[in-house]
């Protein structure tokens, strides 16, 4: 719990100065939306796995599956814009979620068909 103490009336009817908020992301790098973008996909297809924690409740293949794809292909598209610096770990981290989408497949894909590796070519162990 914080101590943060509630908006007043007045401050609560301050509309955002949209002016500032537009000015700030244009501020962001590009490599460090592409990375969170990255970071989040990676995130949200391992809670899809069951891989967030033991004995995880949650597992969802398909989810996985479309999480999966859409992370390798932004991998895929953006790996010269943002240097092998910042795309080998993605990479890493995309093979490792395919892996473990396999693993996790009662009836595994093709090698070739699993999620994304339509842009990253076939994933073995």
């Amino acid at each position: 719990m914080t101590d943060a103490t509630p908006p007043t009336p007045a401050e609560a009817d301050v509309a955002p100065d949209y002016d500032t908020l537009t000015r700030d992301i244009a501020e962001v790098p590009a490599v460090e939306v592409i990375t969170t973008v990255a970071v989040h996909l990676l995130s949200a297809a391992a809670v899809n796995l069951g891989l967030d924690k033991p004995d995880s409740e949650h597992k969802d293949l398909d989810e996985a599956r479309k999480l999966i794809t859409a992370l390798a292909g932004l991998v895929t598209a953006s790996a010269t814009e943002i240097s092998s610096f910042h795309a080998a770990p993605l990479r890493d981290g995309l093979k490792s979620l395919q892996l473990a989408f396999r693993e996790a497949s009662i009836v595994p894909d093709e090698p070739g068909q699993g999620p994304g590796e339509k842009f990253t070519g076939p994933v073995f162990a």
